[in-house]
């Protein structure tokens, strides 16, 4: 469905998708891929030798080419393969599905309504990427935790401006 402003549709069109992001090498949701991706993280952030160019970080960085390579596209694959959705309702973990049409299913989701908060936490190494785990909070509960994302901080914005925006008109339709 064509749409003058992206991710903004009449309730009666349904969910309609409005931010897709994909988890970078230090998604945690895909041990042990996630724990290797920060330790390569934090070995590429050593800043010891001389210069900028010649440092020991950028010295793992590029024996390691290979083994990066290999973690990303093991990403890519079905089964493992996640990716982070905000739609005009919900933000949806999706996983690919293990089938010969490689469709997208939901994980988990929570509806935009069901959080108040969203925590950016950058775990050691993330912060090479860029990348941190977003934790959605409604009050002191965990309503959802999205691990790996990368440029968490303008996704954050993003959902909450859904957020405030959904309930806002929830709250304008609950007074008419």
């Amino acid at each position: 469905m064509a749409q003058a402003i992206a991710g903004v549709a009449p309730p009666t069109s349904g969910e309609v998708t409005s931010m897709v992001v994909w988890p970078g090498l230090t998604a945690l949701s895909t041990p042990p891929l996630g724990r290797l991706g920060c330790t390569l993280g934090r070995l590429y952030s050593i800043k010891v030798g001389v210069g900028h160019i010649l440092t020991l970080g950028n010295f793992f960085a590029l024996l390691s080419i290979p083994l990066a390579l290999q973690m990303f596209f093991a990403g890519l694959l079905p089964g493992l393969a996640r990716r982070y959705v905000l739609t005009n309702r919900r933000v949806i973990v999706e996983r690919k599905q293990l089938s010969w049409s490689a469709r997208w299913v939901d994980e988990m989701s929570v509806s935009l309504d069901n959080f108040d908060a969203i925590d950016v936490i950058v775990l050691p190494g993330q912060a090479w990427y860029p990348a941190g785990d977003l934790v959605f909070r409604k009050g002191d509960v965990e309503t959802l935790r999205l691990f790996g994302v990368t440029r968490p901080e303008t996704f954050r914005r993003t959902c909450l401006k859904a957020h405030a925006s959904f309930v806002g008109v929830q709250e304008l339709v609950a007074t008419s």
